[in-house]
């Protein structure tokens, strides 16, 4: 099948033309990052008008880049949720107006399993099962996935997902936004030993990252002055690495746990370099595979919405104009 794939459930307005689950022919995103940097974070209200404003755009680029027309679309997937209500319901009505027109099956994909198929949308996907680390701005969880919607919770956060202590920590540190992209480029110039940050819940798969955040906020209180230009690259490279240290160690527990050799990191912060290095370091050594989408995949795109839609499409899932935004909605 032929498969419109739609993506709005934050900030990134996302379209994509995706045959066959696996032959990606069309990934377009509209990035709002400049509209909300001056802000430190996402603001809703305007995340939604520019979702109004970029959702055809995208949808026609998308089309133009795969050399097709809508006439040759043979099914519509789009994000349902979690995310911005607002956002998603954008995606969500242009989706359900396509298909109501145009007469196709529409079927609604949760964002979190998005992530987690656009492994398959590489040259060398895994097999099921594998244990699965979702890791983004609004989530951090540890998945045994043994199928499409065959998800069980291995440990979640119970705060902060990991994404969003990076954005925090560079909103204090004022150096810029995303945080994650901000303190990744600004870590390799530093040393990841300088700073004793924290690493909690060392007996549980479960995170907490809501700690780590309040114990640089008291550093910072402790001072007298700011950090110097010359500290920082030593505290993001610090920050960072209690980050990575404790997604890493919960991620190869889990394997012990299940038994399963095989582990795919996904979602945003899965772009970071250091987090990519560490894993691939360390499942090498253990002789565990290991599986990582190029970071244009890891983002939020359509792409990945579009690889679940072929597989419920084809299995028979369809869903009707009745289908709503769902802000939060539990993979498992």
């Amino acid at each position: 099948m032929v498969i419109l794939g739609i993506e709005s459930s934050c900030d990134e307005t996302s379209a994509a033309i995706v045959r066959d689950g696996r032959q990606l022919l069309a990934n377009v995103i509209a990035s709002q990052v400049d509209v909300h940097a001056r802000y430190g974070g996402v603001v809703p209200e305007i995340a939604s008008r520019k979702h109004i404003e970029a959702i055809a755009p995208v949808i026609l680029q998308a089309l133009k880049s795969a050399g097709l027309d809508l006439k040759e679309i043979e099914g519509i997937a789009v994000t349902r949720g979690p995310g911005l209500t607002g956002s998603l319901l954008v995606g969500l009505c242009t989706a359900k107006a396509l298909a109501f027109a145009l007469r196709l099956p529409l079927v609604g994909i949760n964002h979190l399993e998005g992530h987690v198929a656009a492994i398959f949308l590489t040259e060398t996907p895994p097999e099921f099962p594998f244990v699965a680390l979702v890791v983004s701005g609004g989530h951090t969880t540890i998945y045994l996935v043994e199928g499409f919607r065959r998800f069980t919770v291995l440990g979640q956060t119970l705060d902060d997902a990991a994404g969003e202590a990076f954005d925090k920590a560079a909103k204090l540190l004022g150096i810029g936004y995303p945080g994650g992209v901000v303190i990744d480029r600004m870590a390799k110039q530093g040393r990841s030993n300088a700073f004793n940050f924290p690493r909690a819940m060392k007996d549980s798969l479960n995170f907490s990252f809501s700690g780590l955040k309040t114990s640089l906020m008291m550093s910072l209180r402790k001072r007298e002055e700011p950090f110097s230009l010359e500290e920082l690259p030593d505290v993001a490279a610090s920050y960072q690495e209690a980050i990575v240290d404790v997604l890493l160690e919960k991620t190869l527990r889990s394997v012990e746990l299940t038994s399963v050799s095989r582990v795919v990191i996904c979602g945003g912060v899965a772009a970071n370099s250091r987090l990519r290095e560490r894993f691939r370091n360390e499942t090498n050594r253990l002789g565990i595979e290991f599986f990582v989408p190029p970071p244009i995949l890891c983002t939020d795109n359509a792409a990945m919405i579009a690889a679940v839609g072929e597989h419920l499409l084809k299995s028979g899932h369809r869903d009707g104009s009745d289908l709503n935004a769902v802000s939060r909605w539990p993979l498992n």
